[in-house]
C-alpha cells in the first residue's frame, strides 16, 4: 500500500492508498478540500470538525443525486437546528446524531 501526503484546508494528512489508486485519491482530496474551503470561506462556521461534517454531507448529497433518475441541484448544507429537522429523512437525522457524538469526543483522541 502506497502512502501519499496531502493537504486539506491547509493541514497535512498522510493517507494510504492501493497501488494505482493515486489519481482517484488525489481527485477525492481535491473535492474534499474544495468543499471544506468553500464552507470556511463563507465565514459562518469556523470549527474544522463542523466544516468537515458539512462538506461530507454536501458531497454525499451530490453523490446520491448523481444516481437519481432526475438530478436536481444540490442545496447547500448548513448547520442543522431543531427547527430544520421537521420532515427530514430519519436516516439523515440519525447520521447527524452519530457524527455529532463522534465529533464531541474529538478532543479525547489527541
Amino acid at each position: 500500500m502506497k502512502q501519499l501526503e496531502v493537504q486539506i484546508m491547509g493541514q497535512s494528512y498522510l493517507l494510504g492508498c492501493p497501488e494505482g489508486g493515486e489519481s482517484s485519491l488525489l481527485d477525492a482530496v481535491e473535492r474534499v478540500d474544495s468543499a471544506m474551503c468553500k464552507i470556511r470561506d463563507a465565514g459562518k462556521i469556523r470549527a474544522r470538525d463542523r466544516i468537515a461534517v458539512l462538506a461530507a454531507l454536501n458531497l454525499a448529497s451530490e453523490f446520491s443525486q448523481q444516481g437519481a433518475a432526475v438530478p436536481s441541484p444540490s442545496p447547500a448544507v448548513t448547520a442543522v437546528t431543531s427547527a430544520d429537522t421537521e420532515g427530514a429523512d430519519p436516516r439523515l437525522l440519525a447520521l447527524i446524531e452519530r457524527l455529532d457524538g463522534a465529533l464531541s469526543v474529538d478532543g479525547q483522541l489527541l
